[in-house]
C-alpha cells in the first residue's frame, strides 16, 4: 500500500487479552524462558548466539528434544538477545544477565507486554526476509563477508514485498468482503502482489512468478506463525513438485487456477495450497506497524471518547458494520437525550460532507431508543433537520408529528441521495432508489431543480446518469443545468 488513504477500521481484542495470547506464543515463551535461565555461566559468541556447548542445556530448558532442539533453542536464545530480555555484559567474556524488557514481560502492565513482542514481531519479520542459510553459505567470500551481488536477493525489496503481502492480508481481514478471520488462500494472495489488477488470463510467465512467491511466502509464513502473527496451514508437500514446475504446464494451470478462483469447490483441494490468516494479535501488530509506516488505520473504538462530530465525519468513510459498532460503543459512554441533541448539532451544515454527516446521525439515530424524541422535536422546524426528524418519530408510531411540507419532502430527497452518493458511489442500490423516485412523481425533476441545496445540480446530474431510461435520464440532466444556472454556477 502506497498511499496513505483510510483503512477500514479493525476491531481489536482488548489489550489484557493481547497481552496474554503475546506471553503464550511459542517464541516469545521460550525466549523469556530462556533469559530467566541466563546466568554468569552462560556464554555466547561475539554474535551474542549462545555457544555451541550450551545450547543441549538450554535445549532441554525449553523441554525440546530431537534433531531441530538446538536449532530451536538457538532461535529463542537469538530472539532474546534482539529484543533486550537478556544483555550481553561482557562482550569479551561473553556473559550475559537479564535484560530489562524481562522484567516488562513478569511485571509490567498489558500494554508494555505488547511492547515487546512488537520488538520480537520486528525481528522476527527481519529474519523472514533473508535468504536460506545455505544460500548465504554459498554467496560468503574468503573473508566470511556476504556477497549480495551472488544472490538473487534485494534484502529492501524483499522486505517491503512481504510488509505489502500482510498489508493486503489486513485488508482482506478488516474489509467487509467476506467473514470476518477467514483463512486466505496463499495463490491469492501472492496473485494479489504479482498479478496485475486489469489483466484477465494471466501468462505463463506471471503464473511462475506466482508460484515462486507462495513457495517463499510458505517458508516465511512458518516462521512467523510462533511469534504469534498468523494461522498458517502450509503447502502440502505433495504439491511442492508441482509448482516448482509451474512453467511447464499443470503445475501452473493449477496454481494460476488457484491464485484467481479455487481449483474446486472442495475446500480441502483448497487448502493443500496454503491457508493463512491473521490472528488477533496478529491484527494488532499489523495495525501497529502500519501506523508506524504513516497509514492511517483507525480501530473501532478511537472515536468513543470524541464529540459527535468527530463521529459523525470519523465515520464517514467507514463499512456498515464498523459504523455500527463504532457508534453503539460511542452511545454506549452518554446519557441518549443529550447524545441525540449533540448528534443533530453535528449534523447542520452545508458543506460538501453534510448530507454524508446527516445519515450517519439518522443511522445512529435508530440506536436510541424513544428518551430521545424531546430533541428530535426541538428540531421539527428546522429547514435541515426537520425531515429527519419526522421520518424518525414516524417510525416510532409516535403520536402528533406533523405532516412535512412540499419543499421539505424534496430537500430531504436531494439530501438523501447525495449523501448516499458520498457513502457509496453509484451503486446498485442508489440505482434502485433513483428509478423508484422517478416512477413515484412524474413531475420529480421539474420541480426538484429549485430545491434551495447545495448539492441539487450534482444529485440531478447523478440521476441523469444512474436511470435506465433515456427519456427519464434527459430530464434529469435538463433539471441539473436548470439548476446550476439558478445557483449562478
Amino acid at each position: 500500500m502506497s498511499d496513505t488513504s483510510p483503512l477500514p477500521p479493525v476491531r481489536l481484542a482488548s489489550e489484557p487479552e493481547l497481552a496474554r495470547d503475546a506471553l503464550a506464543t511459542p517464541l516469545l515463551s521460550r525466549a523469556a524462558r530462556l533469559a530467566r535461565w541466563a546466568g554468569p555461566a552462560t556464554r555466547v559468541d561475539a554474535g551474542g548466539a549462545l555457544v555451541p556447548e550450551q545450547l543441549p542445556a538450554a535445549a532441554g530448558e525449553l523441554g525440546l528434544d530431537g534433531d531441530d532442539a538446538a536449532a530451536w533453542a538457538s532461535e529463542a536464545w537469538r530472539l532474546a538477545v534482539d529484543t533486550g530480555l537478556v544483555e550481553i555484559t561482557d562482550e569479551e567474556e561473553g556473559t550475559v544477565t537479564a535484560g530489562a524488557e524481562l522484567r516488562l514481560l513478569t511485571g509490567g502492565s498489558p500494554h508494555d507486554v505488547l511492547t515487546v513482542w512488537l520488538s520480537a514481531l520486528d525481528a522476527v519479520l527481519a529474519d523472514a526476509s533473508v535468504p536460506d542459510l545455505d544460500g548465504l553459505i554459498d554467496a560468503m567470500d574468503e573473508g566470511g563477508a556476504v556477497d549480495l551481488s551472488t544472490l538473487d536477493w534485494d534484502p529492501q525489496a524483499e522486505a517491503e514485498f512481504l510488509d505489502g503481502v500482510l498489508a493486503n492480508l489486513y485488508l482482506l481481514t478488516v474489509g467487509e468482503e467476506g467473514p470476518a478471520g477467514a483463512p486466505v488462500p496463499l495463490p491469492a494472495l501472492a496473485a494479489s502482489m504479482i498479478v496485475p489488477s486489469d489483466m484477465g488470463e494471466p501468462t505463463d510467465d506471471i503464473l511462475e512468478q506466482v508460484s515462486d512467491a507462495m513457495m517463499r511466502l510458505d517458508d516465511q509464513f512458518r516462521l512467523l506463525e510462533p511469534v504469534g502473527l498468523v494461522d498458517y496451514r502450509p503447502v502440502d508437500e505433495a504439491l511442492l513438485e508441482d509448482t516448482g514446475e509451474a512453467a511447464d504446464g499443470e503445475g501452473a494451470e493449477r496454481t494460476g487456477e488457484a491464485a484467481g478462483t479455487p481449483v474446486t469447490d472442495d475446500e480441502v483441494e483448497v487448502a493443500r495450497y496454503g491457508m493463512v490468516r491473521l490472528t488477533p494479535l496478529g491484527l494488532y501488530g499489523m495495525r501497529a506497524r502500519l501506523l508506524e509506516a504513516g497509514h492511517d488505520a483507525p480501530a473501532v473504538g478511537d472515536l468513543a471518547d470524541k464529540g459527535a462530530d468527530a463521529l459523525l465525519d470519523g465515520t464517514a468513510a467507514f463499512p456498515p458494520a464498523a459504523t455500527h459498532a463504532e457508534t453503539e460503543q460511542w452511545l454506549a459512554r452518554r446519557e441518549p437525550l443529550a447524545a441525540a441533541r449533540e448528534l443533530l448539532a453535528a449534523a447542520r451544515g452545508t458543506d460538501a460532507g453534510a448530507p454524508l454527516r446527516r445519515l450517519r446521525c439518522q443511522q445512529a439515530l435508530s440506536l436510541v431508543g424513544a428518551v430521545a424524541e424531546p430533541a428530535l422535536r426541538e428540531v421539527l422546524d428546522d429547514a435541515e433537520l426537520g425531515g429527519l426528524a419526522r421520518v424518525w418519530l414516524t417510525e416510532r408510531g409516535l403520536p402528533d408529528v406533523p405532516p412535512p411540507t412540499q419543499d421539505m419532502i424534496f430537500w430531504l430527497t436531494i439530501d438523501t441521495v447525495a449523501a448516499q452518493l458520498a457513502a457509496e458511489g453509484e451503486s446498485d442500490e442508489l440505482h434502485a432508489l433513483v428509478q423508484g423516485l422517478a416512477e413515484q412523481h412524474s413531475g420529480f425533476f421539474a420541480a426538484a431543480w429549485r430545491v434551495d441545496h447545495p448539492r441539487t445540480a450534482d444529485v440531478l446530474e447523478a440521476m441523469g446518469r444512474l436511470h435506465p431510461d433515456k427519456k427519464i435520464a434527459k430530464e434529469a440532466r435538463k433539471a441539473a443545468f436548470k439548476a446550476r444556472s439558478a445557483q449562478g454556477g
